[in-house]
Parts: C-alpha cells; sequence; structure tokens
C-alpha cells in the first residue's frame, strides 16, 4: 500500500496529485496504480497504462 507521501508531488508552490481521476466517477475520485493499470476502487474501471 501506498503512501501518502508517495501519491503526490510538490512542484514549486503547488501539490501535484499522480494518480488521475476516475473518468466514469468524476473528479474526487482517484484510481489506483497497480503497475500496468490503473483501476478504480468505487467502480471498478481499468485503465491499462500504454508501453513507451
Amino acid at each position: 500500500m501506498a503512501t501518502k507521501k508517495e501519491l503526490y508531488t510538490v512542484e514549486g508552490d503547488k501539490i501535484v496529485r499522480k494518480n488521475p481521476f476516475c473518468p466514469r466517477c468524476s473528479e474526487g475520485v482517484f484510481m489506483a496504480d497497480h503497475g500496468d493499470r490503473y483501476a478504480c476502487g468505487k467502480c471498478g474501471y481499468t485503465e491499462m497504462k500504454t508501453k513507451e
């Protein structure tokens, strides 16, 4: 389980969230990072990460 320190970065005077919002649940519901995918714990929506 990630600590809160691992989920945010500080850029200048702003706090930036690393994980995206869930497109189904709207803003305020963040998706979990599972290495190869992002998943919403509320609705179950899953988005695969692209390999670059």
